[in-house]
């Protein structure tokens, strides 16, 4: 596989944190969206992170047409008409922003968007609160939020999660509109990334379709066991790699 890889992923460790990531977008893609988070914390170790969310991002979208195929009879609609337009504002800013913004404070933002996300849940887990409707007000500013997160580094989770985690969703429910919300934006990053010159048929787009196998692979693994294992002790095992990832991140950021 090395003979088709090139730049930091070449390298032994480059390519071990490039199978990984790839394995974590396949599992977020099969109904275990936190996982997909991991990614580019993990590739931002080996290179600059916004060359590490542009690596994964074919990964991302090749996955998500499993994950839309595996999750098309289940999600909630209106969840959708509020997120994908607000979301998809949110890219637009990223675009917008991203050459203004030095890879010293995306590594930082990476980094803080992880623990904020932890930190959230744990905060969730100790004080138990009734379902909350989803609402339009709300959805737009977390909607924009993820877009603005998911461009910078494919870290539209966090703010999603804040917002659709407190409707307290059937559990394929919420699995199929985070799969088919995140498709589209996904779809959308595709043009804009390709547009400021991060995607091309003889850089990275060579590297990544190598790894697509393992991400589809993946996909399928995440949706048996999104149906199957114990979901509580798999997320905190999740986020305890989480946020050792973002430690490590912001102490990189803060260091220079």
């Amino acid at each position: 596989m090395t003979a088709f890889l090139d730049g930091p992923i070449s390298t032994p460790l480059g390519l071990v944190l490039a199978l990984l990531a790839a394995f974590f977008v396949g599992l977020s893609k099969g109904g275990l969206p936190v996982v997909g988070m991991l990614s580019v914390p993990i590739l931002a170790l080996a290179m600059p992170p916004l060359a590490a969310a542009a690596l994964i991002l074919p990964i991302y979208v090749a996955s998500d047409i499993v994950g839309v195929y595996l999750y098309r009879h289940r999600f909630n609609l209106r969840n959708l008409a509020i997120l994908v337009p607000a979301s998809f504002v949110g890219v637009a800013i990223g675009w917008a922003t991203v050459s203004m913004i030095p890879d010293r404070a995306i590594t930082l933002i990476i980094g803080l968007l992880g623990l904020l996300f932890c930190l959230d849940g744990w905060r969730k887990r100790r004080r138990p609160v009734s379902p909350r409707p989803a609402d339009v007000p709300r959805g737009v500013f977390w909607g924009v939020l993820s877009g603005l997160s998911s461009f910078v580094s494919h870290a539209g989770g966090p703010p999603y999660q804040m917002y659709v985690l407190p409707q307290k969703l059937e559990k394929l429910e919420y699995a199929g509109t985070t799969t088919i919300l995140f498709a589209l934006v996904n779809a959308l990053k595709l043009v804009f990334y390709a547009q400021l010159g991060q995607i091309s048929l003889s850089g990275n787009l060579k590297s990544t379709l190598t790894l697509v196998p393992i991400s589809v692979a993946a996909a399928f693994l995440g949706a048996w066991a999104t149906r199957r294992i114990d979901e509580t002790l798999f997320f905190r095992l999740v986020e305890l790699v989480l946020l050792l990832s973002s430690l490590l991140l912001v102490a990189k950021a803060l260091r220079g």
